[in-house]
């Protein structure tokens, strides 16, 4: 993983007698083992030192602010966690949330208190938590984000925070993981006091002072109970935590954890909630969920890392205003992503009608908005503002970046590629949304090959995450560079990938969608299907969201990869069949499923006949019913063989960007750590066996692809230590 620098403290005594321990580990300060070891010292000596009155903590000055550290995983290397070697190496949990955080800062006989600007999270803010006082900027960031690592606070905070804030809002603190403000801590009580950041040491020195002198409270955050329901009443709050915790994370057990250690603390007092945490948070490290998190976390932040590209020293350039042609779900769900990062935008339609209704969706969007409270209806009106209908190119002379999200058809993307070059500016980048066709082929007949790119959103646009950006043959670096900084600006994910049928994401799932149709026309009750599926952490099953899609983008979408990849594709003719019978999914309000007024799912018992007529056509045998192992297995391990030729071939640049780019697009549960994050888990010689024995009885959807082969044969992890070396 290479050397790094040892993060350290400083200690400077002033004439006021306050010593300042300045925490020194950049870039941002983390909280190591190494700048605890030195706390625990420069602490220890100021302790003793006749000369020092008080204490403050703060971080290294970045742009003349004091940051304080951010949270504790920062240091910790993916190559330690995804063994169990760190857990042996490391100092136990409790020698510093109790010999060094209670023992030796809280129980001190000199006041501390901690300077907080920029981040204070995790590590960084139980360190501040267990000090006499904090002082904070309006604009810091605190929390603790743990949780999203599949771990709990592991430094006293599940003891702290909740006689700091409250038991009600420190579970939503922890178990959501979301930061506040300097700003709202102070309101809720976290923080004492809210300075601008060139008086933030100053009013920390002085504070000190006054905690010294008791013209300001001293105060153990520890043994404070006054936040505190009574012991029934508090458990009462907890057991509905659980309850909420279950239901929306139900494969998850840290979250309980979490609850668990808050309440040893409550009924049992907050040192054995110390000891308790401890244990805790070395058994969750172990874990596989908390080495999948942390996989997720590092392998989200280096997306934007392509090796031939952005090493290149290429800085992007300004895309100030963006053209869109076509206001279906999909070109308006991209022109409101757009908007909502404030990016001028013209919308093109081929008539009046459709232009109204693709700007009637972005309304509708932003108007969803208002209603749920993420948006005013003022800031409503000004995000609208930014868009601007067009039925002509006119307006595409001064654009910077054009995306094409027209229907899937060839000669007409061509023909609009072409139709562009002569309206836009000549550095204008050229992107298409196509999920399938292949970008060469659109651009073939153009001028302009090196500036076309493709965007590929996913639906709906405005929420999803990914942004696969797909590099045709001769995109030049250049554009690839100023579209990654546009996916970031426009909160995405970008992951950068080569070109083929599908790209990335919908060429490593396709094989999901086939094997489902495989299995019911082999007898397995569809809607068990779904239920194993969500059971595993998908966030509907297949064919719920079959029905949501529609049948039209499916079977469209599905005669691509017949057409691309005969070989292996499984083409099953339930949908037609229905198709046939006017069911098109969530839209008409049948499907596979029945759907109300309020579009409420249920089980729809016609579907056994067009299942049976099928079965018939295709002349295939019923198996006995499947275990819901197996179901989840024979569904999954052929995206995994998939997911490993993507990978070969060299469609992604790294394995982690598979990962990501699965559970962003296709919501892969991150807690497994990404597709091939999780087969590795499971093995390659187990995986390769199954779909061995499978493809013997069902043919070559199932047939191991030559890499799987080769990996089985060595007993070898398919990707670990690319994902590490990538890392």
């Amino acid at each position: 993983m290479g050397s790094r620098t040892k993060g350290t403290t400083s200690m400077e005594v002033g004439p006021d007698g306050v010593a300042i321990i300045t925490l020194i580990n950049p870039p941002v300060n983390s909280l190591s083992f190494d700048v605890l070891e030195s706390l625990k010292a420069n602490f220890n000596e100021a302790l003793k030192r006749s000369d020092v009155k008080a204490i403050v903590i703060a971080g290294k000055a970045q742009k003349n602010l004091c940051v304080t550290v951010p949270m504790l995983i920062s240091q910790l290397s993916v190559a330690t966690l995804l063994t169990s070697s760190y857990a042996a190496a490391a100092p136990r949990r409790s020698s510093v949330a109790v010999e060094l955080l209670t023992d030796t800062v809280e129980a001190a006989r000199k006041p501390s208190v901690a300077a907080i600007d920029g981040l204070a999270l995790g590590g960084g803010l139980e360190v501040a938590m267990a000090c006499h006082a904090r002082i904070s900027t309006a604009n810091a960031q605190l929390g603790l984000p743990e949780l999203q690592l599949g771990i709990i606070p592991g430094f006293g905070g599940t003891q702290r925070l909740p006689r700091l804030v409250g038991l009600s809002k420190a579970l939503e603190m922890m178990l959501t993981s979301k930061p506040m403000k300097g700003s709202e801590a102070h309101s809720l009580g976290l923080v004492d006091e809210i300075v601008p950041a060139n008086e933030l040491l100053s009013t920390a020195r002085q504070w000190a002072l006054e905690i010294l002198e008791r013209r300001k409270p001293w105060v153990s955050s520890l043994h404070k109970t006054d936040k505190l329901e009574p012991l029934r009443e508090a458990r009462e709050i907890l057991k509905f935590a659980r309850v909420q915790a279950h239901k929306q994370a139900p494969n998850l057990k840290h979250p309980l954890v979490c609850i668990d250690v808050i309440e040893e603390g409550i009924a049992s007092g907050p040192r054995a909630g110390l000891w308790k945490e401890a244990d805790a948070f070395d058994e969750l490290l172990r874990s596989d969920t908390c080495k999948s998190l942390v996989h997720v976390f590092f392998a989200q932040r280096g997306t934007s890392k392509v090796p031939g590209v952005t090493d290149l020293g290429l800085a992007p350039r300004q895309i100030r205003k963006v053209a869109i042609l076509g206001g279906g779900l999909m070109g308006s769900g991209i022109a409101t992503a757009l908007i909502l990062s404030n990016y001028p935008v013209i919308l093109k339609e081929v008539n009046d009608n459709l232009l109204q209704a693709g700007i009637g969706r972005v309304k509708a969007n932003l108007q969803s908005r208002v209603k749920k409270g993420k948006m005013t209806r003022e800031k409503c009106e000004k995000t609208i503002s930014l868009l601007q209908g067009a039925l002509d190119y006119e307006g595409f002379r001064d654009v910077d970046m054009v995306i094409e999200a027209v229907i899937e058809k060839v000669s007409l993307k061509q023909q609009i590629f072409s139709d562009l070059e002569k309206y836009c500016p000549p550095n204008c980048i050229l992107a298409s949304n196509t999920s399938t066709i292949d970008l060469n082929l659109i651009g073939e007949k153009t001028h302009s090959q090196d500036r076309i790119v493709g965007a590929h959103f996913f639906s709906p646009a405005h929420i999803m995450p990914l942004l696969e950006i797909v590099r045709a043959q001769k995109t030049s670096p250049q554009v690839i560079v100023d579209v990654l900084d546009l996916g970031k600006k426009i909160k995405k994910t970008p992951v950068v990938v080569g070109n083929c049928t599908g790209f990335a994401v919908n060429r490593t799932f396709f094989p999901y969608t086939q094997a489902v149709m495989l299995l019911v026309e082999r007898g397995t009750d569809l809607y068990k299907i779904d239920r194993a599926i969500t059971k595993f952490g998908m966030p509907m099953g297949p064919f719920r969201l079959a029905d949501l899609v529609g049948f039209g983008v499916a079977v469209a979408t599905a005669m691509q990869y017949v057409e691309h990849f005969p070989d292996r594709a499984y083409k099953s003719i339930i949908v037609p069949l229905m198709q046939e019978d006017k069911r098109a999914g969530e839209t008409t309000r049948k499907g596979f499923y029945l759907y109300d007024d309020r579009r409420k799912a249920s089980p729809d018992p016609e579907i056994k006949k067009y299942i049976e007529k099928a079965r018939g056509i295709s002349g295939v045998s019923i198996d006995p019913k499947l275990p819901e192992k197996d179901i989840v297995e024979m569904i999954f391990f052929p995206v995994v063989n998939e997911a490993c030729r993507v990978l070969a071939e060299g469609i992604v640049v790294k394995a982690a960007d598979l990962d990501i780019a699965g559970i962003m697009g296709m919501g892969f549960p991150a807690y497994r750590g990404g597709i091939l994050f999780w087969a590795d888990m499971l093995g390659s010689k187990y995986i390769y066996s199954r779909l061995e024995e499978w493809s013997k009885l069902y043919g070559d959807f199932f047939k191991p692809c030559e890499y799987m082969a080769e990996k089985a044969a060595k007993g070898a992890t398919l990707v670990r230590g690319l994902l590490l070396a990538a890392l």
